[in-house]
């Protein structure tokens, strides 16, 4: 069983700000043309995953972490990861998310939130808020009170290919024409901010939650030095972009065939471009874009071929 890859069926969430992009660019059955998320690699009670193959189909991914622990091997109560695809194709509210203790003592127990942004496409001049000037607690409170975005929030152009790392206490928001691959802390937790006057579709503005926003809120902001490494080896380009308590990021680009061995962790695999194959043991499983797969622990070794990007997270 150890040597078969999981493939996911993803859960889609609807959102004020989403669009049709995720059908666009991989070919997805959304269900609506306001379809923001695509929960790609999930075990959060939201929206969990289904195992699409093998011994194990039909079987949410909650469920395989907790009756197949011996695939995984690790020691969270829960999976600790989620992956997303969001199809920002509107602003998405200003908003900040707390750490592990905040959320324990706070949202019953839930996970902290820290992400990072992978930058799949990007409409030019496409924009991301990353951070804010506030320099005390006492001006951040007297900005927001004001409406004081434009001195408050930190804008950042993007474009394709860039990355980010979003810890939490991290205030942040996607921009219109942005889709990201989202590598998180498996959580919900989120605490708007600012959403631009926006009202829903019973002609509600949505909840704000200032108090614990600003509660959790890094001042000064602080960022993380970017640190990326790159190597090459026989068909196979591997990005380190991050790597901490919370998980390891990486971006593999293959081009011809990758001989690759077994690791000691479990590792979440997204196809982002291009397709081609896997190979293991005499068994090969064709990958195209929009696939999200897990290697369990030990899985390999084993070959990647074809022309085709990844994400690779784990613990």
């Amino acid at each position: 069983m150890n040597q078969q890859p999981i493939f996911l069926e993803p859960v889609f969430q609807e959102r004020i700000w989403g669009g049709s992009k995720l059908a666009e660019l991989f070919g997805y059955h959304i269900p609506n043309a306001k379809t923001g998320e695509c929960w790609a690699v999930s075990a959060h009670p939201n929206g969990q995953s289904v195992v699409k193959n093998g011994a194990c189909q039909g079987m949410s991914l909650g469920e395989l972490w907790s009756s197949h622990q011996e695939l995984f091997n690790s020691s969270s109560p829960v999976f600790p990861l989620l992956t997303k695809i969001l199809d920002a194709s509107d602003d998405l509210s200003v908003q900040v998310h707390p750490n592990d203790e905040y959320a324990e003592e706070h949202e019953n127990g839930e996970l902290g939130k820290t992400e990072c942004w992978y930058i799949i496409d990007a409409e030019p001049g496409a924009e991301i808020i990353y951070g804010h000037e506030a320099k005390s607690k006492e001006q951040l409170i007297a900005w927001i009170e004001e409406g004081n975005w434009g001195d408050l929030l930190t804008r950042v152009q993007v474009k394709p290919g860039d990355f980010f790392y979003v810890p939490s206490g991290t205030i942040h928001a996607l921009g219109k024409g942005i889709v990201v691959l989202e590598t998180q802390q498996s959580s919900d937790t989120t605490y708007r901010v600012y959403d631009y006057g926006r009202k829903d579709d019973a002609g509600n503005t949505r909840e704000l939650h200032l108090d614990k926003a600003i509660d959790v809120t890094t001042i000064p902001q602080t960022y993380e030095p970017e640190n990326y490494n790159t190597e090459t080896n026989r068909g196979l380009t591997v990005t380190s972009f991050v790597s901490n308590a919370f998980f390891t990021v990486q971006k593999w680009d293959i081009d011809g065939q990758a001989s690759i061995t077994a690791r000691e962790k479990y590792t979440i695999c997204s196809v982002i471009d291009g397709k081609g194959q896997l190979t293991i043991g005499g068994h090969s499983y064709p990958l195209s874009k929009g696939d999200h797969f897990i290697l369990p622990v030990s899985f390999g070794p084993y070959e990647l071929s074809g022309s085709m990007s990844l994400i690779i997270s784990s613990e």
